[in-house]
């Protein structure tokens, strides 16, 4: 049996008319910002002051896209009679993130902190050499970055902060028992006078 002539067009004009009284479910999206996950990786951030120039991220970067630069300084001694020591400084840090997969692998490996994911996506630009963020332009990425959750109160406290705290409370102990015979000793020759 031959189809009918049209019937393919009133098809797809049945479809049309479908379509057109349902709900539209696409977002405008530079009118009508979307609503990110929690943990979006958009843009990385670097936190300067937590650098050590230790070479780890570009190290493990998979499509070595981190460009480091630095040089070494000598630092006086801290005592008299010390030893100087040499130091790292950071001269340039820099990401071209038109090769960069987002992988964080950099971030996780960072032992001291200072790269940190930005939720920031919209950082096009006309001219593939400008996506090479040097470091002024990855510490303003910083001021993007979300503060960390909150800990869950049910959560067994970490080693570091039980540590830290049993120590703090053994040199209050301390700091304490110091004070006590400070506080007690003037107090007996005044009773031993009179």
């Amino acid at each position: 049996m031959a189809p009918i002539p049209g019937s393919g067009l009133a098809k797809g004009l049945a479809v049309t008319l479908r379509t057109m009284t349902r709900k539209t479910v696409t977002e405008q999206y530079p009118d009508a910002q979307p609503e990110l996950p929690p943990r979006t990786r958009g843009v990385i951030g670097l936190f300067e002051e937590n650098c050590t120039v230790c070479m780890l991220c570009a190290r493990e970067c998979p499509d070595w896209c981190i460009y480091i630069d630095s040089h070494k300084e000598t630092v006086p001694p801290s005592a008299p009679g010390g030893r100087e020591r040499s130091r790292n400084v950071l001269d340039r840090f820099a990401i071209d993130f038109s090769l960069c997969m987002y992988c964080g692998i950099c971030i996780e490996v960072c032992p001291f902190d200072a790269l940190f994911w930005s939720p920031e996506f919209e950082y096009a630009e006309t001219d593939i050499h400008e996506l090479t963020h040097e470091r002024d332009k990855l510490r303003e990425w910083m001021w993007t970055v979300p503060a960390p959750p909150a800990l869950d109160p049910a959560a067994e406290e970490p080693k570091e902060i039980a540590a830290a705290r049993k120590t703090a409370e053994k040199l209050a102990a301390a700091q304490a028992e110091s004070n006590a015979p400070q506080a007690s000793e003037p107090n007996a020759p005044q009773g031993g006078e009179s």
